[in-house]
């Protein structure tokens, strides 16, 4: 920490600058106008022109680089725009002091627009000030004394230093609570779809949709009746002959009630496999009566209802018939 004339304490960052600024006094550009600061910033900015550009303000971005404060003191190569940049840093004042930028307008105008020049103040006497610059008497690097009627305003690197402190400090106590964790669905789920208007919209559609085509259905009278795959028919009733519940189908219907029997036998069948296809074999009991012939051609017939008649002698006696049924007991 330096000590001004007079016992005025300088900032850090114009102690430091005003360190790195002396150090390069007395130095004089090359040939060609070109000089290590021009270099340095053509480097930085990756533009050639600045190698042998006006290097006043060059001179102090290279000086700020080096102290590491180049944050607040800003680097520019041309004078109006560095003014500018302190101007909206709220860091532009009207009062010199020692490490503040002095800008100045030859022509003696007030507006940064004109500055064409600028330097860097090492302490004020009086109405004079004491400066370090650059490029000046064409080719130098040195201490001049000044008159403040050619000064603009000066650029006070301390003030950017304390608006971006002040600025920093505003961020970190913007949200002082740190927000707890939250537990419900992620705002990504599927589910927050369920809620949205367009999804209860969709679903008042549907269900009035299915309302109405149940209403519509039942004023039509378009309600159906599955069946099963194979519909049950009922059997139609024999006229002449209630059928008994469980009872197998009666034979025939053209002859009286049987007589009882302790061994009923069973009938032959009229019609099956013989010697030739198409004729029929005397049963057992036709060769009994001694019938040798064929059944009788309308005992053949097949009953009505799609039955087979049982032929003459097969089991009850035939109406007109004189001799008794050797199945019959005797009386």
């Amino acid at each position: 920490m330096s000590v001004f004339r007079g016992g005025v304490t300088l900032d850090p960052i114009a102690d430091a600058l005003l360190k790195q600024v002396r150090q390069e006094l007395g130095y004089k550009e090359k040939s060609g106008q070109t000089t290590k600061f021009g270099h340095w910033y053509a480097d930085r900015v990756q533009d050639t022109q600045y190698r042998d550009a006006p290097w006043c303000d060059m001179f102090i971005a290279w000086a700020a680089d080096k102290a590491d404060i180049g944050s607040y003191v800003g680097q520019f190569a041309w004078t109006p725009s560095h003014a500018a940049w302190f101007i909206k840093q709220n860091a532009w004042a009207q009062r010199p002091e020692p490490g503040a930028l002095v800008f100045f307008d030859w022509s003696g105008g007030k507006s940064y627009k004109g500055i064409d020049h600028v330097g860097i103040v090492e302490r004020v006497e009086g109405k004079k000030l004491h400066t370090i610059e650059a490029n000046v008497d064409r080719v130098w690097l040195k201490r001049k004394v000044r008159d403040t009627d050619k000064v603009v305003g000066y650029g006070l690197p301390r003030l950017v230093k304390a608006g971006a402190d002040q600025a920093a400090e505003i961020r970190t106590t913007e949200q002082p609570f740190v927000p707890a964790p939250r537990t419900d669905v992620g705002r990504n789920s599927p589910l927050d779809i369920l809620g949205t208007p367009p999804a209860l919209l969709a679903a008042m559609v549907l269900v009035t949709v299915v309302l109405s085509l149940r209403l519509t259905g039942r004023r039509r009278g378009t309600h159906r009746r599955f069946t099963w795959p194979h519909p049950w028919n009922a059997p139609t009733p024999n006229p002449e002959r209630p059928e008994r519940v469980g009872a197998a189908p009666a034979k025939s219907t053209s002859h009286s009630p049987p007589q009882p029997s302790p061994r009923p036998r069973r009938a032959a069948p009229s019609g099956g496999a013989g010697p030739r296809a198409g004729k029929a074999t005397p049963s057992a009991a036709q060769a009994a009566f001694g019938g040798t012939g064929s059944p009788d051609a309308s005992e053949a017939q097949p009953a009505a209802g799609g039955r087979a008649r049982v032929p003459a002698g097969a089991g009850s006696p035939t109406p007109g018939s004189t001799r008794r049924n050797p199945y019959t007991p005797k009386p």
